[in-house]
């Protein structure tokens, strides 16, 4: 890109800054506590395939991002379920959390620091 050229759209740090300023964000200790109160969620990563078989924290579902919107209606019907995202480093799930709101999703967290900040029991 030239210096006479500009930018018209946002780059991809723009808008994980802009989607977690709509989002809630949780901690890794956050979600260790609600897997030991065994709270009611569906725990969703966000990461490609290969990435989830490398390893997973226990019990979430895999669908890539690019899959979300088409299904998450199958694995999480309820609008008003508890869902926590979470990727390598938690900016697509924010971005995923952000797509899920707009798609009328209620209570959908988004895990700080994604994969790279746990260390939980995996799968």
């Amino acid at each position: 890109m030239t210096t006479t050229e500009t930018r018209r759209g946002k780059r991809f740090k723009e808008l994980v800054i802009e989607a977690k300023s709509r989002i809630e964000e949780i901690d890794a200790n956050t979600l260790k506590q609600w897997q030991a109160d065994n709270k009611d969620m569906a725990l969703i990563d966000v990461r490609e395939p290969d990435d989830y078989n490398n390893g997973h924290i226990e019990g979430a579902t895999p669908i890539a991002r690019g899959l979300l919107e088409l299904a998450i209606d199958e694995v999480v019907p309820n609008q008003d379920q508890t869902i926590v995202l979470y990727c390598g480093g938690g900016s697509r799930s924010a971005l995923s959390a952000d797509t899920l709101h707009t798609m009328g999703y209620t209570n959908v967290y988004s895990l700080t620091g994604g994969w790279r900040e746990w260390d939980g029991p995996t799968a």
